[in-house]
């Protein structure tokens, strides 16, 4: 087990599987946590489970953890001893020594078959001693089927099983009073009614034979049908204030649940519930059902949670990523934080034009500016992090020469300083993406900049960029293409000399060979 899940599945049922495998395919991080006490463990075969009928219950839990485990999800045995509330999610401690933590809870833990108290019973759960027509009928069809009676439902049960045989018996154990239309029902339907007390089950050579009255009389049987309280295995909801409501049929309490929404989602933020423990009539296709309903519902709620962080870490991103600090924590978190190659547009541009005087805007580490002054020009590289500048120095005087000597470097807020006017024979800026206003601002002071007979070179990334795999920072608002800027600028000062957007050979973080754009402006003062 890992330490931290997107959710912890409790409960390893079809309802629980059902539900991981949707987060697992959704690409959650899921534990699920199972104690190995399926409630149809005993049954011979699932039913009414479209595609898998008649399939045993261990073999579709099989396959279904095999499942989950293929798209990534992981399953251990062992019980949920607690859950508590660990800021925005869940602690839940597995067999009282390891504790996990999830930013949600699906709980499958299903329910309590209670039985009544007759001896011999038990042992005959879910292989001759049923409860469900639907799940066993067709399996006795044409049997002789004994209804004990257990509450007022007992006429009803006995009816919904004389579908399957017309040996139906209604064992009156005491616990249900006839009225004369109920009378009438059951004989009209040939299910006989057999008084007084049942005592006990009886069984010879694995296999139920019939039940013995407490007067000593004899009732054969091939299987016996009995009502049970079903009661949701919810203990370890308490600590969260979940607690089970009763279910009532035709007025009657057959049960107990945990409320919940079609979804499953509970009372209580980022727990929700499927199967049995929420649905008592719920078979295995419908709990593997509503699992999958339940987390597909988690998987929404926490894209939503996502997008609500994200959102935040984007605005203060957007907030900060101007300011010098933002600037130098980047460059201080690594050796490098560019490639130490000149921009290639820079390169398509000015290579072998004759040298003066290059302003080159967000210096950075010094690449461009290096290369310019190889070529003669007199450099003045402006950043506003310092420790970028003082390796752009540190290029320039290991290219060697009097190269160095040809460069001025200048720290300053590109938002707040301005350039001197009509200072260089080449201004050129590389990327600098900003908000529109201040990005306008400081391209007009750019503009400002540029001598007669000079000439201004912006590059950005295109906006199209970010429909690639490139991983562009998602801000649209900051990228431009070459056409805006040129509108932007003055003309009657300014020729435009191209306003493109120019494809470029890249490789994405994934090794990907891809197309980029660059959008180039080049113009030259009038």
């Amino acid at each position: 087990m890992d330490d931290r899940y997107d959710v912890v599945v409790v409960g390893g049922g079809a309802a629980g599987l059902a539900g991981a495998l949707a987060l697992a395919r959704a690409r959650r991080s899921v534990l699920v946590v199972d104690s190995g006490e399926p409630r149809n463990a005993p049954s011979d075969g699932v039913h009414n489970y479209l595609g898998r009928e008649g399939t045993p219950p261990g073999q579709l839990m099989a396959v279904g953890r095999d499942e989950v485990t293929g798209y990534g999800g992981q399953i251990v045995a062992g019980r949920v001893d607690a859950v508590e509330r660990d800021g925005d999610g869940f602690a839940v401690t597995v067999d009282a020594t390891r504790t996990v933590r999830a930013r949600r809870l699906l709980v499958t833990t299903g329910l309590v078959d209670e039985l009544p108290q007759l001896p011999g019973l038990s042992q005959r759960w879910g292989r001759d001693v049923l409860h469900c027509p639907y799940c066993h009928g067709w399996e006795v069809r044409d049997r002789r089927i004994g209804v004990l009676a257990t509450g007022p439902l007992a006429v009803h049960q006995a009816l919904l099983w004389r579908q399957w045989s017309p040996h139906v018996l209604l064992l009156a154990h005491d616990a249900v009073t006839l009225d004369a239309e109920q009378a009438e029902q059951l004989a009209a339907r040939s299910v006989a009614v057999v008084s007084g007390p049942v005592a006990a089950v009886e069984v010879a050579d694995d296999r139920l034979t019939g039940v013995r009255l407490a007067g000593g009389e004899f009732v054969e049987l091939d299987a016996l049908v009995v009502a049970t309280r079903m009661t949701a295995r919810s203990t370890v909801l308490a600590s969260l204030g979940l607690e089970p409501v009763d279910v009532e049929m035709s007025g009657h309490v057959i049960g107990s649940r945990i409320p919940a929404d079609p979804t499953g989602a509970t009372a209580v933020p980022g727990v929700w519930v499927a199967g049995n423990i929420t649905d008592v009539s719920a078979q295995v296709i419908r709990a593997a059902g509503a699992g999958m309903m339940a987390g597909a519902a988690i998987n929404a709620d926490l894209v939503e949670e996502d997008t609500r962080t994200a959102v935040a870490e984007h605005r203060r991103q957007r907030e900060t990523m101007f300011t010098e600090a933002a600037w130098e924590e980047r460059y201080q978190a690594r050796p490098a934080v560019w490639s130490g190659r000149p921009n290639p547009q820079l390169v398509a541009e000015v290579d072998g034009t004759p040298p003066g005087r290059a302003l080159d805007v967000g210096c950075g580490e010094g690449a461009d500016a290096v290369w310019l002054a190889e070529r003669g020009w007199r450099v003045t590289g402006v950043d506003i992090s310092a420790t970028a500048l003082a390796r752009a120095a540190e290029h320039a005087e290991a290219a060697g020469g009097q190269l160095a000597e040809r460069i001025e470097w200048t720290h300053a807020d590109l938002l707040r300083w301005s350039p001197e006017p009509g200072g260089y024979d080449l201004v050129s800026a590389q990327f600098m993406h900003l908000p529109p206003q201040p990005r306008r601002e400081l391209f007009a002071r750019l503009a400002d900049a540029v001598a007669p007979g000079g000439r201004l070179l912006i590059v950005g990334h295109h906006p199209r960029d970010l429909r690639t795999t490139a991983r562009r920072p998602h801000y649209p608002e900051m990228m431009f293409t070459a056409e805006q800027v040129a509108a932007e600028l003055d003309a009657q000062r300014f020729e435009v000399l191209a306003a493109q957007a120019r494809p470029r050979a890249a490789v994405d973080p994934d090794g990907r060979d891809i197309v980029i754009h660059d959008a180039v402006l080049l113009a030259r003062r009038r």
